[in-house]
């Protein structure tokens, strides 16, 4: 499908950079995305191969990653919004926990973590959540405390994306619980370590391909010197880098709206229902055109939040607002798409069942709605 709109987000290099991570896609993604569905995990040679293509960590600079900037992480984005590839934990590895690292870590943590980051030998994932805390950061019960020059940490994370494949994660604790918010480290945490553990693949009715799982940590003894910045700080550190979490979910899902909105016009054009094309019926071309109305609009709003995510310009409550609308439209459109497919829509042969299903996590995930109106709510 052509771009709604003429886009000037992206420059030459990023469209090079796009052709080279559609080519990848075709050949090493989609055609096993269904065997991915079905194992509820991606291959961990999936993981270095795009690494060896230079396809993570694409906004750190080399030798931490590929020396681009977001629209290169834009650009593999919506290449898992156009494929609807949600089994891939690339953009959580590469947009959210191997920055994090770059931003608060030091330069032997730098060193020690991010070239194999970028490679593809050390698949991440960040531990927020908590059984029975969801969204609420400042209710963290796993604890690090310090005892000489280490910490022990000791708690449980639940709905970690990458969980069964991590390598490395990182982990929001309370080193100074009586402090509420005050009191939350991030510190990092390598597979293997003793005490750390995985529990089950978490079975769920959407992102079928992409592994979560519960962490545990039982009395779990890492150095100092993996703590992430500051101690105490790490709330701070979250709500710093929130904004481009929210960015990357607006981002797919406006891509995932785009592809799935000319792939139920091809099959609308061709699908016959009493003697007629279904694209012939009123209803079935204003409910479409609608529909472009709708994207092309969101499409404008993400595409000035990543100009502005590019010049570090991007506000909290402005990346609140176009996750909220880009999740909540994925969601409506989608619904209308599949409904336009019939009995079809249902099947996953179709693809836009799938994507129906995989989109009802953007609601929640990255803070959910409600978490999203209190922000805005606070700028009226």
């Amino acid at each position: 499908m052509q771009d709604l709109i003429q886009r000037t987000v992206f420059r030459e290099d990023h469209e090079q950079f796009r052709d080279a991570v559609r080519h990848f896609f075709d050949k090493e993604i989609v055609p096993h995305l269904a065997d991915w569905e079905r194992n509820g995990i991606v291959p961990k040679e999936v993981w270095r191969k795009a690494g060896r293509e230079g396809l993570l960590n694409t906004m750190l600079p080399e030798p931490y990653g590929s020396g681009g900037d977001f629209g290169h992480a834009a650009v593999l984005i919506e290449e898992v919004g156009r494929t609807n590839a949600t089994a891939l934990g690339f953009p959580l590895h590469s947009d959210i926990v191997a920055p994090y690292i770059y931003a608060y870590g030091n330069q032997e943590q730098h060193d020690r973590w991010l070239p194999k980051m970028a490679a593809g030998e050390m698949i991440g994932a960040i531990a927020m959540t908590e059984p029975g805390a969801g969204s609420d950061l400042k209710s963290v019960r796993t604890t690090a405390k310090r005892e000489g020059d280490h910490y022990v940490i000791n708690g449980a994370k639940t709905f970690i994306t990458n969980g069964i494949n991590s390598e490395i994660v990182i982990v929001v604790c309370k080193t100074a619980p009586d402090l509420g918010a005050k009191g939350v480290s991030l510190i990092v945490v390598e597979d293997g370590t003793p005490g750390f553990s995985k529990g089950r693949k978490l079975e769920k009715i959407g992102l079928m391909g992409q592994d979560t799982s519960e962490l545990f940590f039982d009395n779990v003894k890492v150095p100092v010197g993996n703590l992430l910045g500051e101690e105490n700080m790490g709330f701070k550190y979250l709500m710093q880098e929130l904004a481009q979490e929210r960015l990357v979910v607006a981002v797919r899902a406006a891509r995932c709206i785009e592809s799935f909105l000319q792939k139920t016009i091809d099959y609308t054009r061709e699908r016959k229902a009493f003697g007629q094309t279904v694209f012939e019926f009123q209803n079935t071309r204003f409910k479409l055109a609608e529909a472009k109305a709708q994207a092309t609009m969101l499409r404008t709003f993400v595409d000035e939040c990543m100009k502005l995510h590019m010049q570090r310009k991007l506000t909290p409550e402005r990346a609140a607002m176009v996750k909220l609308n880009a999740t909540a439209l994925q969601n409506k459109l989608l619904d209308e798409f599949l409904q336009l497919h019939g009995g079809y829509g249902y099947m996953t042969e179709y693809q836009v069942g799938r994507a129906w299903t995989d989109a009802r996590i953007g609601r929640i995930y990255g803070g959910s709605d409600e978490i999203m109106k209190e922000i805005i709510a606070r700028t009226l």
